[in-house]
């Protein structure tokens, strides 16, 4: 029995433990009677049995013909030798004959997905998956409930319930999704919630405060206080919850739905809601918005997006996996988009570049889209504080490692259509053009800073000021970077019309923030980590990030 509760890892029961004290010769108890009697039970069937004297010492175990028959024959005392004489009951052959006790720990060790295939074993399996300290471990194990579960209780609601009828049928809600609002997108993270599961829209700070925390809005919740059943709440609106519904059909993907649109309108009208909601999405007035241009983004917004009334469908995204190699920590930034105000965008590493992704967009550059590629194989390292106010000499040197990267994708185009070139040819070919790239990187080290070698690397940190005329949100941005490197940045008309990708500087500042110079556009985006932390949010593999990736590009294409 104590062999059994070892390799079940949750120590010894105990009745196996009162049974290894009755074996021990020398350690009976003077103020227990009861226990000194049994011990000399147990002594006189040892020496019924041919066990010798019961001294830790006359065990004389030796190898038997198999494992099973020298449990059968002896136990483990606590000297750690084997005593031949089989006292006691005989060891369980199954799960089934271990004490309700034992199995109460080895079920709590189960995850809650296995428990219903274990009460399909029989009665008994049954019975004990009703004891609240194996349910009760699941949601604290599982959900990551504390002192909820207590409260829970008090109220009449049992861990088990709270388990089967709430946290387990809607688990697979739980992480991060990106709603279907046509181009705009957003940022929703369902999480267990104190007694409630709660859907928060995370939104940005208000324009330009980048560097501010994310802004949360409840959209729904599912809790159990009503005849013990899981409900749905819609959060959306003025007048508080009210019934909604979760329908969950494809994978990584389900859909709400409001049941009384009519608490999301307002006494004053649609004026009222509109007035509303630009004090919460933009911290502002209509009035204090003096940009004609801007207004009209603000205004086809809000009513592109009121018109759905909380009924959205949601699919899945991950946070990118976190590998050494990476040049900072991958993740989610909130980012500065001229007349768009901020948005959200996910920094990713994939070899030798740094991606980003938009999880909120805009009618230009919808959700969705790669809004920047950054080649970490090109750094640029720059001129001393009175070139880098010059346009001309920053958009020069971008200008020029953007010129020879299209060279470069000409000739490997010309390289895949020939093919009636040898691999011997090729392998040649493929020589000369690496040897042509790096005499190309060498001229260009030397043309960013003067008086260097090749050899010379960049310092640590560099005194950093953005050029004269380029157009910035935040006056305030860091005076030092880190490194500085070649990339492009996806630009495009209304209505994703004509998209093209056009060369910028991508600029690391510290592991929390970045920035970008849109030369064409003649504008810096700055760019703040979101450090809001995220639960059942990382992909579990890089093939499936990417995979994701591909998919949410379709989305909005």
């Amino acid at each position: 029995m104590a062999v059994c509760a070892r390799l079940c890892g949750v120590g010894q029961s105990r009745r196996c433990r009162r049974r290894q004290r009755h074996n021990q010769q020398g350690q009976g108890s003077d103020s227990d009677m009861d226990e000194e009697e049994e011990e000399q039970i147990v002594g006189q069937k040892r020496g019924d049995g041919g066990g010798g004297d019961g001294g830790p010492g006359s065990s004389g175990a030796t190898a038997g013909p198999s494992i099973a028959g020298e449990y059968d024959s002896c136990h483990v005392n606590r000297g750690g030798s084997l005593d031949r004489a089989n006292t006691g009951p005989p060891h369980p052959q199954s799960l089934a004959e271990l004490p309700p006790e034992l199995l109460v720990e080895i079920f709590s060790l189960l995850p809650g997905t296995a428990l219903p295939n274990v009460a399909l074993v029989g009665k008994k399996f049954r019975q004990i998956l009703n004891t609240e300290t194996i349910w009760r471990r699941r949601c604290m194990k599982e959900f990551g409930m504390k002192e909820d579960l207590r409260k829970m209780e008090a109220g009449g609601v049992s861990s088990r319930d709270l388990y089967v009828k709430l946290l387990h049928p809607y688990r697979h809600i739980l992480g991060l999704w990106q709603p279907d609002i046509g181009p705009y997108g957003g940022l929703l993270n369902v999480v267990v919630d104190g007694l409630f599961i709660i859907g928060w829209m995370y939104l940005p700070p208000h324009d330009p405060r980048v560097e501010d925390p994310m802004r949360r809005r409840p959209l729904f919740r599912i809790h159990m206080w009503e005849n013990k059943k899981a409900s749905v709440e819609c959060m959306y609106g003025h007048k508080g919850p009210h019934k909604g519904d979760i329908q969950t059909g494809k994978k990584d993907e389900f859909s709400t739905k409001c049941n009384q649109t009519d608490h999301h309108r307002m006494p004053g009208g649609r004026q009222e809601e509109f007035r509303t909601w630009l004090e919460e999405e933009w911290g502002r007035t209509l009035e204090e918005i003096f940009h004609e241009h801007m207004q009209e983004l603000i205004l086809m917004k809000f009513i592109y997006t009121s018109q759905y009334d909380n009924c959205l469908t949601y699919r899945r995204i991950y946070l990118p996996p976190v590998m050494p190699s990476d040049l900072l920590p991958p993740g989610l930034f909130k980012g500065t988009y001229g007349s768009h105000g901020l948005e959200i965008v996910m920094l990713s590493f994939h070899g030798t570049s740094a991606r980003a992704t938009k999880l909120t967009g805009d009618p230009n550059v919808p959700a969705g889209q790669l809004t920047l590629d950054v080649d970490l194989s090109r750094p640029v390292v720059l001129l001393d504080l009175e070139h880098q106010r010059n346009i001309e000499e920053l958009s020069r040197l971008v200008l020029g490692i953007h010129a020879e990267v299209q060279r470069e994708e000409q000739q490997q185009a010309k390289d895949t259509s020939a093919t009636a070139r040898g691999a011997a040819d090729g392998a040649c070919g493929d020589a000369s053009a690496a040897e042509e790239v790096e005499v190309d990187r060498v001229t260009c080290s030397d043309r960013c800073q003067p008086g260097s070698s090749s050899s010379t690397s960049p310092p640590e940190t560099q005194p950093f000021v953005l050029p004269l005329g380029v157009m910035a949100r935040n006056e305030v941005y860091p005076r030092t970077c880190r490194k500085c490197f070649y990339g492009t940045g996806l630009i495009a008309g209304h209505g994703f019309t004509s998209p093209e990708r056009t060369p910028g500087l991508f600029v690391l500042f510290d592991e929390d923030r970045f920035g970008f110079i849109w030369l064409e556009l003649k504008s810096f985006s700055l760019y703040s980590r979101l450090t809001d932390p995220l639960a059942h949010a990382y992909a579990p593999n890089m093939e499936r990030f990417e995979a994701m990736l591909c998919s949410m590009q379709s989305w909005t294409s």
